[in-house]
């Protein structure tokens, strides 16, 4: 890639102090392994709201739809401040260009999935959605969004992580050499990687690519980025792996020795039962890639998605 991935995060996910008690809640995976390869900017939506350091808690209160955002204790309701910085706040980041964010869980403003919401009887239901998430996502609805305690799980880690770094292949395809060859070479090259997560979606792409001299090039584009993120969203199981690793492996039909056939049936078999991780076929393919010279498979970014230091795939 030309530069790093720019992404958006809650900024006390970095260790900057601006929670409600002056403190933060750095994750260091976030910040020191991920943060290598990509360029952060920071949002706190309350400090830049306006509110202070130390501050009083908040929380969402009423339809979970359309929740209001209130002081725990003195009960000041702050809705509409926050509402109307989120609003501007997104609109200013479009030039950002972001190719995800990373939000902070369980927050009135930023948690993405199941945050509290307080009914008339004050009782809390996880059924919400924090002001500027929601702002967030209406406004780029398909820039890849996370929190960070899914995080934890190294299968949405992983489904996460491709997604940021396809994106910005993506969009470094269409800029380096807009027109429709670059949407052709980049459906070649991530046709594996979209397989692994829908095979509807990898042929459905494929006949987009097909015909997108009808299209003109900037419906292409768009279309094809719809289309990619929303087979990326879903996700990778093993046996969509297993058909992608047998599909790899008709391209050494005539090459593979009796034993070397043998030995990938195996892998692909103890990997199936869940006896060794995504890493061991992918690796003994990628050998054979280099020892059989097989240039169409060097190209498909299934084989490389992402960086190894980030030591994704090695879970079973």
């Amino acid at each position: 890639m030309n530069e790093k991935i720019k992404i958006g995060i809650s900024a006390c996910l970095l260790g900057e102090n601006v929670r409600y008690n002056g403190g933060h809640k750095l994750d260091h995976f976030l910040r020191d392994t991920l943060g290598q390869y990509v360029d952060y900017v920071p949002v706190c939506p309350e400090v830049e709201a306006g509110f202070g350091i130390p501050r009083e808690t908040m929380r969402l209160v009423g339809d979970p739809e359309s929740p209001r955002l209130m002081t725990t204790k003195t009960a000041a309701d702050h809705t509409e401040k926050m509402t109307k910085w989120a609003q501007a706040k997104v609109i200013a980041m479009e030039k950002e260009n972001l190719c995800g964010f990373i939000f902070k869980k369980d927050s009135p403003s930023s948690g993405l999935l199941r945050v509290k919401v307080y009914n008339d009887k004050g009782m809390p239901e996880k059924n919400g959605v924090g002001i500027f998430a929601r702002a967030f996502t209406r406004q780029f609805p398909l820039v890849p969004v996370e929190e960070e305690g899914r995080l934890h799980d190294p299968r949405l880690r992983e489904n996460f992580i491709e997604q940021i770094f396809t994106l910005k292949r993506w969009r470094d395809a269409v800029a380096s050499k807009p027109g429709i060859g670059s949407v052709v070479d980049f459906h070649t090259k991530n046709k594996l990687l979209v397989m692994s997560h829908s095979q509807k979606h990898a042929s459905a792409l494929g006949r987009l690519t097909a015909t997108g001299k009808q299209l003109g090039r900037e419906a292409l584009y768009r279309q094809y980025e719809d289309q990619l993120i929303d087979a990326l969203r879903l996700k990778s199981t093993t046996a969509k792996h297993i058909n992608v690793l047998h599909h790899i492996m008709g391209y050494f039909k005539k090459q593979l020795s009796a034993d070397e056939k043998q030995e990938l049936l195996e892998i692909f078999d103890r990997f199936r039962k869940g006896h060794v991780p995504l890493i061991v076929p992918i690796t003994l393919i990628n050998h054979y890639v280099r020892k059989y010279d097989q240039p169409y498979l060097a190209a498909q970014t299934y084989l490389n998605p992402h960086p190894v230091e980030l030591k994704l795939r090695t879970y079973t």
